[in-house]
């Protein structure tokens, strides 16, 4: 979701069509005339709202097809899918010169002189799909709000609009690749698991067809910036774990702790861009009540785990049963909105690629702090033009299913950082473990903590991954350190701590990984976890994850805390007993640590009083990989219960 212009890169050029007087004969997607352009394409614009398409219910659409130069169709067709607040203009070009990071190989012309039909259009409630308010006639749009990218509104718009150029020769059937970013992302994650179906309004799903009878599939999906269940994106619980395959229900068992400063953001972009549901009026759409519900805090009940169900069932690919088409997916490590943990939870999900075909983009990308460096997405944007060209046009090449290629957090923001990295699985990524922490009890409080650190590093309000602020720490912390010997690292960082909660009240126990230097610190990677009231014993959970190097002699700081203000919504009152906290962060070297423990760095050895460290053979072969019951990686080994 593109929340806002000043929190992400621009992703939209220019809304001016300019192009050449020659009108191209012989097809009209949509009843709309065809223009050749000065860049060699052929642009077909919904050129007023009376020439808007009319959705299956009656909302009208603004809609835009570019086409090759030459050829009548049936094209294989790429449905572009903006993200939140656009329109139909973010992916256009209009102009010759440089564009942005992200359209770099990744637009209408671009796509269009590859020999692809380009479908660009303003989601509903979006653009002139009765997003602005001049666009918002009767009796269209006086229900045509957006829905949150639901599968029966929003994407059951895309089937339609698909299904008409089906019937109007301009699609292929069984040629048809989806993609978007942000919104857009998520959108066409779901279109991938619907396939060859679309779900109507009270929930079953029906076989996708034409007006005409011609069945449709979705032949791959390249989903950028997305999240596979956008629950857990917005109201995280910490019970995603990158080496067990997500449980079904996940997301809402408990209700998570809400990204406070990112879904305002979002809130308020779909306020002054998009038309938004009058409070109460739509339960499948009313966004004002489901904001008021969850910032009204714990303890949440059945209204607010209803909220949860409907955004796990209806607006993301979780709740779509089945095997997905060919998937592309791309997530950012710095991404504070849709962390790499919504790629990998469908990559699990479909068994690291061997279940269905799936590959894997991770870097330091996405909305807000992200990179988003140049060279990286012409890495990325490459392969997308291959795998496209494998499954709409029968073509060699592309990644391979399970495959993940990763870069990793650069800085300055804007550069390059590790990477990239070309696995055949996501378990070859980190080859070795670091492990320390302390076996001390604290007491965390949601008053505890520094607040001039929690808001120097809120994503909407900071939009640089490189940034460094005093290190400090605040009362009622657990804080862990220790020095780096100079290591990389490489994925989800597992905490392990004995929680004890002795209230009746709900609490979130928050995490934050920092790189200090000189008195300096820098945010590297942050998480949360949703306690239960009178909780007791050992929490397993993770980071959002990252790919960063720790230069030799800086310290790596695991910071926990009650509360993590303004980036999480803060909890009314529990106090958390935490003692046995482990830090168990995986790293990658050209070297691989095997045979023995002597083989690991002696700085990495470093482990609490009482405990050690097990390292068995073949570290990097991690291919089942379980901190809770580890086989190949280092793990801490708990200390007997007689050791204080």
């Amino acid at each position: 979701m593109r929340l806002l212009e000043r929190a992400a890169p621009p992703l939209v050029m220019a809304a001016a069509l300019l192009g050449g007087p020659a009108t191209a004969s012989g097809i009209a997607p949509f009843g709309h005339p065809c223009t050749l352009q000065d860049n060699n394409v052929r642009l077909c614009p919904t050129s007023s709202n009376a020439r808007r398409v009319h959705s299956f219910d009656g909302v009208p659409l603004d809609v835009d097809v570019t086409l090759p130069p030459t050829g009548h169709g049936p094209f294989p067709t790429v449905a572009m899918l903006h993200g939140f607040p656009g329109d139909k203009t973010s992916f256009e070009l209009t102009t010759h010169g440089p564009v942005p990071p992200a359209l770099f190989h990744y637009n209408n012309v671009y796509y269009a002189r590859q020999g692809y039909a380009v479908v660009t259009y303003s989601a509903r409630g979006f653009g002139n799909s009765c997003g602005a308010k001049a666009s918002r006639t009767s009796p269209g749009c006086d229900r045509g709000w957006f829905h949150l990218a639901d599968q029966r509104f929003e994407l059951h718009d895309a089937q339609f609009l698909l299904g008409k150029l089906v019937d109007q020769g301009v699609t292929d059937p069984r040629r048809i690749g989806v993609t978007g970013v942000s919104y857009g992302g998520g959108s066409s994650l779901q279109l991938a698991f619907l396939r060859n179906r679309i779900r109507k309004r009270e929930g079953r799903y029906a076989r996708w067809r034409s007006a005409h009878g011609t069945r449709l599939s979705v032949a791959a999906a390249y989903p950028r910036w997305g999240w596979s269940d956008l629950a857990y994106s917005l109201v995280p619980n910490g019970r995603f774990l990158d080496f067990q395959t997500p449980a079904a229900g996940q997301s809402g068992n408990p209700v998570g702790v809400a990204k406070g400063s990112i879904v305002n953001a979002l809130y308020l972009g779909g306020v002054l861009v998009g038309y938004v549901a009058p409070k109460g009026a739509d339960p499948t759409a009313d966004l004002a009540t489901w904001k008021e519900r969850l910032f009204a805090g714990e303890p949440y009940g059945k209204p607010e785990r209803s909220i949860v169900d409907q955004l796990t069932r209806f607006k993301s690919a979780t709740g779509i049963p089945g095997n997905p088409a060919p998937l592309l997916i791309m997530d950012g490590w710095t991404d504070p909105a849709f962390s790499a943990s919504e790629a990998l939870r469908t990559y699990h999900r479909l068994d690291a690629g061997r279940t269905s075909y799936v590959a894997l983009q991770l870097g330091d990308l996405g909305h807000f702090r992200a990179g988003n460096a140049q060279a990286m997405y012409e890495t990325f944007a490459n392969q997308g033009t291959a795998f496209f060209a494998r499954y709409l046009k029968g073509k060699r090449g592309g990644p391979r299913s399970g495959s993940v290629t990763v870069y990793g957090q650069g800085c300055p923001k804007g550069t390059v950082g590790p990477g990239p990295f070309r696995l055949g699985r996501y378990s070859q990524l980190a080859n070795g473990v670091t492990v320390f922490g302390t076996r001390s009890l604290h007491t965390l409080t949601a008053g505890g903590g520094d607040d001039a650190t929690g808001s120097f590093f809120d994503p909407v309000s900071n939009g640089d991954p490189c940034s460094r602020t005093d290190a400090t720490s605040g009362p009622h912390t657990e804080v862990v350190k220790y020095t780096s010997p100079g290591f990389t690292l490489a994925g989800l960082t597992t905490v392990r701590a004995h929680v004890n909660n002795p209230t009746g009240a709900y609490g979130q126990l928050d995490a934050r990984l920092f790189d200090v230097s000189h008195g300096r610190e820098r945010l590297i990677d942050y998480g949360t976890y949703r306690v239960l009231p009178r909780q007791d014993g050992e929490v397993v959970f993770q980071l959002a994850g990252n790919v960063y190097r720790f230069l030799r002699g800086h310290v790596v700081k695991l910071e926990l805390l009650g509360r993590n203000e303004p980036w999480f919504l803060r909890d009314s009152g529990a106090t958390l007993r935490v003692r046995d906290l482990a830090y168990v962060g995986r790293w990658r070297q050209r070297t691989t640590p095997c045979s023995s423990i002597a083989n690991v760095p002696a700085a990495c050895q470093r482990v609490p009083s009482g405990w050690r460290l097990r390292m068995p053979c073949r570290a990097s072969h991690a291919t089942s990989l379980s901190e809770r019951r580890p086989r190949k990686w280092a793990t801490l080994v708990r200390p007997s219960p007689q050791v204080a």
